[in-house]
């Protein structure tokens, strides 16, 4: 073993694939890329990283509420792009060809093209000030069952990404978890 950076431990423990967050506030929706973010339990209860120096923050304060959107390897090109520019200044959504949808439960808009969007209702900021990280409950699901590509990737904290591979089946030794299945 050799000694590696601390400020570049993250690295090794990114959370799960890189999603989309869309926000709609006063007339105007956006989108931002985000990979920093974690189940917290079932429900599902999702914590995120948005602050302040993200564009989106400001709505999802006002509004409490954002969709995430889960796009597939096909589109991780135009999901970078997308986090390396702001909303402030540009509409997202007519740049990058996506295509935003009614929710049933938010305002904010799924996108079309990704694989799911789950809509979020913010539940806790307690965080929020200090670390950015807000929870999310995710009020309703949505997946595209006719989408072809379903590969996610992951951000490696990088610039490089790991796209999801082979799937192995163990449910069956998943014995303490079958309710969760």
């Amino acid at each position: 073993m050799i000694e590696f950076p601390i400020s570049k431990a993250f690295q090794f423990i990114e959370p799960g694939p890189v999603v989309l967050v869309s926000t709609a506030h006063k007339g105007k929706a956006n989108v931002m890329t985000l990979s920093w973010h974690t189940v917290i339990d079932f429900t599902p209860l999702i914590g995120c990283v948005i602050g302040p120096w993200d564009w989106s923050y400001n709505a999802l304060m006002a509004t409490r509420e954002c969709v995430i959107a889960v796009p597939t390897v096909d589109l991780l090109e135009k999901v970078v792009d997308i986090g390396n520019c702001s909303g402030k200044d540009v509409d997202k959504f007519a740049r990058f060809g996506l295509t935003p949808l009614p929710a049933k439960d938010v305002q904010a808009p799924l996108i079309a093209e990704c694989l799911a969007n789950i809509e979020c209702r913010v539940v806790d900021t307690t965080l929020t000030d200090k670390y950015g990280l807000s929870i999310l409950e995710g009020v309703r699901a949505w997946i595209d069952p006719d989408r072809k590509e379903r590969r996610t990737c992951h951000a490696n904290g990088d610039g490089t990404f790991v796209v999801d591979g082979e799937t192995i089946d163990l449910k069956e030794r998943m014995v303490k978890w079958q309710d969760t299945l």
